[in-house]
C-alpha cells in the first residue's frame, strides 16, 4: 500500500485470484487501515498531539469535483480503505516494483449511524468493472474501460480514481479515503505485543513463509504479515479464501488494540501511536492530529463483534476463473441497505463465490486468558 491513512471526503455537505507473489504481502495493509478505523478512539488519539510530524495529506478532493453521489447527512460514515502494491522505501524488501502501484485490498467500510455498529464490504481487485474517467495525480486524463480489474484505478488514477470507481459502482460517497503502509502494520503489531488467533487446521504455505499447527498462536509482525498473504496454505487457493482469512484477522486484531492497557503506560501509548501515524496516511482533510483526534473519538465504542464483514457478492467470469463478476441484484442489495443506514441482509450473499469459499472458520480471533 502506500504508506498512510487518507481521510474525510467531502465535497461540500456536512458529511458526507491470483496475482504475483510481489502483491500478496501489502493486503496486510489495508487489514491493519481497518483496524485503525475502527479502534481508533482506543487511546491512539490522546497523544497524537506529539506525533503531528508524522503525519502527510494527499489532496483528493480537488481532483473529485462535484459529479459524486448524493451526501445522506444521516450521522453514518463510508470509509474506502486501499492497500497498494509499493515497493518503495521500507517495502522494497517484498520485492521490486513492476510498473505502476495498484490497489491490493480494497474495502469499504460503513459506520452506522450512532457509531455503534459497522459493516465491511472486501471488493475482491480482480472484479471487472466500469472504470470511469478519472483525473490522474499529474493533473492529466486517465481514460475509463469497460470491465477493467478493480486495481487498475489506483494505478491510471490514484487513490481519487479508486475512490471515483467505488463511488460509481455503489452510488455511496466516501466520507474517508485510506491508505497504510504494510512496513508500518508490522512494526504496530509488534508493538501491541502480537495478535492472537486459533487456526482450527494446520496452514503451510512456504510462498507467505507461515507454518502454523492448529491451535492457538501469538502472531508478530512477520507472522501476521505472512497470516494475510497465505492463499495456497489453507482453502481453495483463491482470493477470495484469502479475504476470508483477512477478515477473521482484522478482527482478532481490533479485539488486540482494544486489550493493551494503553492509558496505564504512557510509553506504550506513545510508541503505538508513533508507529500508527507513520504507517497511516490522511487526505487533506484528516492530515492533522486535531482531525484524527475528533475522527478516532467517534469509533472508540466498535469492538469486533460490532463489525460485520462481508465480500462483495461475485461469480468467477466464465472466460477467465482468475477474475471475478459483481452479481448485479446481489451487489445492489448490499449497496441499497449501506445507502439507508441498514444491516445488510443475509440474502445478498447466499450464492456468492465469496460466501462459499473454504477458508471460512479456519482462523478466528482468541480471548487472552
Amino acid at each position: 500500500m502506500g504508506d498512510r491513512i487518507s481521510g474525510r471526503i467531502r465535497g461540500g455537505g456536512k458529511r458526507r485470484m491470483t496475482a504475483g507473489k510481489r502483491r500478496r504481502a501489502t493486503t496486510v495493509a489495508a487489514w491493519s487501515a481497518a483496524g485503525l478505523v475502527l479502534i481508533g478512539g482506543s487511546g491512539l488519539g490522546y497523544v497524537y498531539f506529539k506525533l503531528d510530524g508524522n503525519i502527510k495529506g494527499i489532496d483528493i478532493n480537488s481532483q473529485l469535483g462535484r459529479d459524486r453521489p448524493a451526501n445522506p447527512d444521516n450521522g453514518s460514515e463510508d470509509i474506502l480503505v486501499l492497500g497498494s502494491d509499493s515497493r518503495a522505501g521500507a517495502n522494497s524488501s517484498y520485492g521490486k516494483d513492476e510498473g505502476a502501484a495498484r490497489s491490493d485490498t480494497a474495502m469499504i467500510v460503513h459506520v452506522y449511524q450512532g457509531h455503534k455498529k459497522a459493516s465491511v464490504v472486501s471488493v475482491p481487485r480482480d472484479t471487472l468493472v466500469d472504470r470511469p474517467d478519472c483525473t490522474a495525480p499529474d493533473g492529466g486524463k486517465a481514460a475509463g474501460a469497460h470491465l477493467a480489474m478493480f486495481n487498475t484505478a489506483y494505478e491510471v488514477g490514484g487513490p481519487a480514481c479508486a475512490v471515483k470507481t467505488v463511488e460509481q459502482m455503489s452510488g455511496i460517497r466516501m466520507d474517508h479515503y485510506i491508505e497504510v503502509d504494510f512496513t508500518g502494520f508490522k512494526k504496530l503489531v509488534d508493538e501491541l505485543g502480537g495478535v492472537r488467533i486459533t487456526t482450527s487446521r494446520a496452514i503451510d504455505d512456504p510462498k507467505s513463509h507461515l507454518t502454523l499447527a492448529p491451535g492457538t498462536h501469538t502472531l508478530d509482525g512477520e507472522q501476521s504479515l505472512g497470516l494475510v498473504r497465505t492463499r495456497h496454505g489453507v482453502g481453495d487457493g483463491s482470493d477470495l479464501g484469502r479475504i476470508q482469512l483477512q477478515q477473521a484477522f482484522i478482527k482478532a486484531l481490533i479485539e488486540q488494540v482494544r486489550s493493551v492497557g494503553v492509558f496505564s503506560n504512557p510509553k506504550k501509548l506513545y510508541d503505538l501511536a508513533d508507529t500508527a501515524t507513520k504507517a497511516i496516511t490522511p487526505d487533506s482533510q484528516l492530515d492533522s492530529v486535531n482531525a484524527l483526534i475528533s475522527f478516532a473519538d467517534g469509533l472508540k465504542n466498535l469492538g469486533s463483534s460490532d463489525v460485520h464483514m462481508i465480500t462483495l457478492p461475485v461469480r468467477y467470469d466464465p472466460a477467465d476463473p482468475n477474475r471475478v463478476l459483481p452479481l448485479p441484484a446481489a451487489s445492489q442489495q448490499v449497496w441499497t441497505a449501506l445507502k439507508q443506514d441498514k444491516p445488510i441482509p443475509a440474502s445478498a450473499t447466499r450464492n456468492s463465490a465469496g460466501d462459499k469459499g473454504s477458508a471460512h472458520s479456519v482462523v478466528t480471533g482468541s480471548d487472552k486468558s
